[in-house]
């Protein structure tokens, strides 16, 4: 039964490509003049939030959030959830009206189509140049103003599928200290499951999805990334392996 199913997985697989970059090229006049100026960013997200759900609700999949706080509108904030699969960043879009700006990596500029687009919205940093981690800093100082927040994955890169959640990288919570901006964690129980790197498991489902409680950055200093880090760490961490079907996932033989 296993093996039968490897077909279908992979023509699935196939359609998100498809279905990702045939919507991106039908939206690249829109794009274009939304990325000209920051002024249009408003509009862009708006734009890549339909897109978003387009690929969510196209691939099959469904959504529910639980949300222990609520974003408010015009308020900037650090979006930091775990990182298991491509779909994390189109989730955390749907999951605000408020733009928000990514830091990611290099690498996916190197994508086709997308790659274009990529580079001119997400601030991309690579981890192994300081002058990169320089520079990710004096732009996040120009967007994080006018209710526009900021989404970093600190884990840095996906885990290796028996991992629970990584290490994090202190970039983070550095910023949200340094530009004193609430830590929103969010976990995402599914999408590993679903959907991860490894094109022969997943399948249709729902992303379970929980925003816990924003952690206060007010009074804190750089001396206290460590304890910020510690403290967001902690809550995802002990969602994760309190889920019955993560940890299932997680474990099974690789």
């Amino acid at each position: 039964m296993k093996y039968i199913k490897i077909p279908f997985l992979l023509i699935w697989r196939l359609w998100f490509y498809i279905l990702m970059f045939a919507t991106i090229i039908i939206m690249s006049p829109l794009l274009l003049i939304f990325t000209l100026k920051e002024a249009y960013y408003h509009l862009l997200w708006k734009l890549v939030r339909i897109w978003s759900r387009v690929l969510i609700y196209g691939m099959g999949f469904g959504l529910k959030f639980q949300l222990d706080e609520k974003i408010e509108p015009n308020k900037s904030y650090m979006f930091c959830p775990n990182h298991a699969s491509f779909m994390d960043p189109f989730i955390l879009i749907i999951s605000s009206k408020n733009p928000i700006v990514f830091v990611g990596k290099k690498e996916l500029a190197k994508i086709p189509v997308f790659g274009f687009f990529y580079k001119r919205v997400v601030i991309m940093v690579d981890r192994s140049n300081p002058e990169s981690r320089k520079r990710v800093f004096e732009m996040a100082k120009k967007r994080l103003q006018n209710g526009v927040s900021m989404a970093i994955f600190p884990e840095g890169l996906v885990p290796a599928e028996d991992v629970v959640l990584a290490p994090f990288k202190k970039g983070a919570f550095s910023l949200a200290i340094e530009f004193n901006v609430p830590i929103v964690p969010q976990v995402y129980y599914d999408c590993k499951r679903l959907f991860s790197w490894n094109f022969f498991k997943g399948g249709f489902g729902v992303f379970r999805v929980r925003q816990h409680q924003f952690i206060s950055t007010d009074r804190l200093t750089l001396k206290d990334v460590d304890q910020l880090k510690e403290e967001t760490f902690n809550i995802i961490y002990r969602d994760l392996v309190n889920d019955k079907k993560y940890m299932k996932d997680t474990n099974r033989k690789i």
